[in-house]
């Protein structure tokens, strides 16, 4: 709630495994009668406007990440949960949770199987699904599969590797 007030529009949650607990994130995020969602917007109504509290609900996105072998065998259950908007997929936690080490590009069949079986549910239920990708191939591959949203690493990898000539060059 508190990233919310701040001003986020949209919330990534982590480790849902089942109905409940993705029942009980969207209702974090949504105002009543809908959920229960405390009010104090102020810095989210500094560029969102005074009206906020009129389209919150509806403009909010609510992202669910399947990574566990529990979500695994609920995956309809958390799918047709109303006001989930999209499920995103961590591949490393994924891999782990299955017996495998992390990676951001699996290969363990039992992680592509789950990674199919995650998507098919989304887009059975009308769930946007989206993964994490390692880099822009990865990235590519994964839109052919079917997702719509995909995130690339992260900002402290692209940072490093851009640091590494510099600092090589630097200590020569």
């Amino acid at each position: 709630m508190r990233l919310l007030d701040a001003g986020a529009y949209g919330i990534i949650c982590p480790m849902v495994n089942n109905r409940a607990e993705c029942e009980q994130f969207i209702s974090a995020c949504r105002y009543p009668p809908a959920g229960e969602r405390s009010y104090g917007p102020l810095r989210a109504m500094l560029y969102a406007g005074e009206d906020y509290y009129q389209h919150a609900n509806d403009t909010i996105s609510t992202i669910a990440m399947i990574e566990t072998a529990a979500a695994l065998d609920n995956l309809d259950n958390i799918m047709s949960v109303d006001g989930l908007d999209a499920i995103y997929i961590g591949p490393s936690d994924l891999s782990i949770a299955l017996g495998h080490e992390p990676t951001l590009d699996p290969k363990a069949k039992v992680v592509l199987d789950a990674i199919d079986a995650i998507r098919d549910a989304a887009v059975r239920h009308g769930v946007q699904p989206g993964i994490h990708a390692a880099g822009g191939e990865g990235a590519r591959a994964w839109r052919e599969q079917g997702f719509r949203f995909i995130a690339l690493a992260a900002d402290s990898f692209y940072l490093a590797e851009g640091a590494r000539p510099q600092l090589r060059d630097a200590r020569a």
